[in-house]
């Protein structure tokens, strides 16, 4: 029976882990062009090429973690030792330095490549983590439940925090005090740069505090059945080169994160071009977009809540491609709303409560995908299957940013234009509704074919539950 403590405890793992991530997926964009200075199709190509390798180093990760030894476990070590190293890089990557163009492009590629690497050899081992702390899927699945909670919550207080911080730190450290002044006042995000590398090190203090506790929290459980000096490297690879479920998933989880990517990654755009509303709300400093943030968010964590009820009646298959179809359906309709900002945040709120029950939902399918892996090859190979968990989470960010970033230059954005054109504003539209839309579509279509039912995952937890139980007896 795991202790509500020991859930709470993974749950800070991605807690930290999205405060951070959500600042690179929602404000990176931004950054690179407003703050530090590159173009959107820059930056967008950045995205994808730092990304793009690093989601392979990701399975890198996980071979090696699967074969660590520590009287931690193989897992939990991580957390230890890469939780300070997190947050230093994070400072690196959004310092600016006063280089030209060419130095700040090879600055960016060098530090946000290392970030994402010192991120993959933290978060790969805590979600694998997962398939440790326990044998049971229903268990498994309220374990994953508790992680997207958490992670939804992590992601609340970035959004909470980031915004004044980063407007604070700028104004008692800012050389640009009358710039700030005239940002403070049109309602848009300070983008002085000493506020960002301040206020993302003063995130990156809360979350070396949260994987110290997952890390102090939880406990690794399930054991290898196979000793694993048994399967080489080449073995583990070409076992989860032929699991078909994996690659199934692998697909729905990448089209389901670039929907959130785009969305999230033109959300400041949006509301600034489009939109057009000047406004923070007193007493916080957040602006509209930051609002529209927080609210999709809250109803983020209410669909993560409402998913394991939802999943244990009718089936995670069911539930995810009900959840992710409505989600594209509402996606849809957001083109044809008023330019309203009551009808954007209802919008927003429906759309993110059903995209809400997709993430937690998926990961506890790799966990299930784990199980099936062990009884059809012997194998239980977690680090390396839940890799790949991460690794369709980056990609899905890596060509969503990337998109984002190609699409805006198609559209011909200008970071120091006092206006947008038309054209400019009509991409941006369709970048946060129309676009991710079809994201939707195809996670729906990759799960009508996922072939590991309730019942399947059910069965096979029995196996392996005989196999273990014939293996403690001999």
């Amino acid at each position: 029976m795991i202790t509500l403590k020991e859930k709470i405890g993974y749950g800070f793992g991605d807690a930290a882990s999205s405060m951070f991530w959500k600042i690179f997926g929602m404000y990176s964009l931004f950054f690179y062009t407003d703050v530090f200075g590159i173009t959107a199709a820059a930056a967008g190509t950045m995205f994808l090429i730092a990304r793009l390798w690093d989601s392979f180093f990701d399975l890198f990760v996980g071979i090696m973690s699967d074969r660590t030894k520590t009287r931690w476990g193989k897992y939990r070590p991580y957390l230890l030792w890469f939780a300070i190293p997190f947050a230093v890089m994070g400072v690196i990557t959004f310092f600016t330095p006063d280089f030209g163009q060419t130095g700040k492009l090879v600055y960016a590629y060098v530090t946000y490549s290392l970030m994402m690497i010192v991120y993959s050899l933290i978060n790969v081992p805590y979600a694998s983590l997962l398939g440790v702390i326990s044998p049971d899927p229903r268990e498994r699945n309220t374990l994953s439940s508790y992680r997207m909670s958490f992670a939804f919550i992590g992601s609340f207080i970035t959004f909470m925090l980031l915004q004044p911080l980063i407007d604070f730190f700028s104004k008692q450290f800012g050389r640009e005090e009358t710039l700030l002044a005239s940002q403070l006042a049109d309602g848009s995000v300070s983008t002085n740069p000493v506020g960002w590398v301040m206020g993302v090190g003063a995130i990156g203090v809360i979350c070396v505090v949260l994987f110290l506790l997952c890390f102090s929290w939880t406990r690794e459980r399930v054991k290898q059945i196979e000793s694993e000096e048994q399967v080489s490297v080449k073995q583990d690879l070409k076992n989860l080169f032929h699991n078909a479920p994996w690659w199934i998933l692998v697909g729905t989880g990448l089209a389901a994160l670039l929907f959130n990517a785009i969305r999230d990654s033109v959300a400041i755009y949006y509301f600034r071009d489009y939109v057009q509303i000047n406004y923070r709300m007193a007493g916080t400093g957040w602006d509209m977009t930051t609002i529209y943030f927080l609210v999709g968010q809250a109803a983020n964590l209410l669909g993560v809540m409402v998913a394991p009820p939802l999943s244990a009646r009718f089936g995670k298959r069911r539930t995810y491609m009900i959840a992710i179809l409505m989600a594209g359906v509402l996606s849809t309709g957001f083109y044809f709303i008023p330019n309203n900002i009551g009808w954007i945040l209802i919008f927003q709120f429906f759309i993110s409560i059903f995209a809400g029950y997709v993430l937690p939902l998926l990961w506890s399918m790799f966990s299930d995908i784990v199980d099936h892996q062990e009884l059809t090859t012997g194998r239980r190979a977690s680090g390396l299957i839940f890799s790949s968990s991460s690794m369709s989470q980056k990609l899905g960010w890596a060509l969503g940013a990337a998109l984002s970033g190609w699409v805006l230059a198609y559209f011909k954005y200008a970071p120091d234009a006092l206006q947008q054109s038309a054209k400019t504003i009509q991409g941006e539209h369709l970048m946060i509704s129309l676009l991710p839309a079809v994201c939707c579509l195809l996670a729906f279509i990759g799960m009508y074919f996922y072939p590991l039912s309730d019942k399947k995952v059910k069965q096979n937890y029995q196996q392996l539950e005989e196999k273990r139980a014939a293996t403690q007896v001999k």
